[in-house]
């Protein structure tokens, strides 16, 4: 069977994941405790589809993954496409200069091995100076398709 998603339901998908907001009849954001912020990690190579927050993680010093509200204020979705509403900057390296970050992933967890929702290269290649802060910006795209 050739088909896939609709373009409506792909952009509810999307607002459903990164602002929780409800899919009417479909599935809402009413849990006893559900998620307010998602995480940003960087990678040094693809994660994989089966890779966890911490799988290839960055290992600059200074490092830590980065909280993004979830809601409008964090992410912005249009159509099939989600961006960052605002720059997000990483904690400034104090040492791994010449580290190249290739990837970046959004998760569940601030720390540990965390669910990786989305992940995807990042172009350029982020590389990482020390005294310097590596940041996402607005184009930093996921497009669910």
């Amino acid at each position: 069977m050739a088909g896939g998603k609709a373009t409506t339901f792909d952009s509810d998908l999307l607002k459903l994941i990164f602002n929780g907001t409800p899919i009417a009849q479909l599935a809402d954001n009413a849990a006893t405790a559900p998620l307010t912020f998602l995480y940003l990690s960087l990678h040094t190579a693809d994660p994989g589809i089966g890779g966890l927050q911490s799988t290839q993680e960055a290992t600059y010093g200074g490092y830590t993954r980065i909280p993004v509200p979830r809601d409008a204020s964090g992410f912005v979705i249009t159509g099939n496409m989600c961006v960052l509403a605002n720059p997000e900057a990483f904690p400034i390296a104090t040492s791994g200069d010449g580290q190249n970050e290739l990837f970046f992933a959004v998760g569940t967890a601030p720390t540990g091995t965390g669910k990786i929702l989305y992940r995807g290269p990042l172009t350029p290649v982020v590389t990482i100076v020390t005294g310097q802060a590596p940041t996402l910006t607005t184009a930093t795209t996921i497009t669910e398709n």
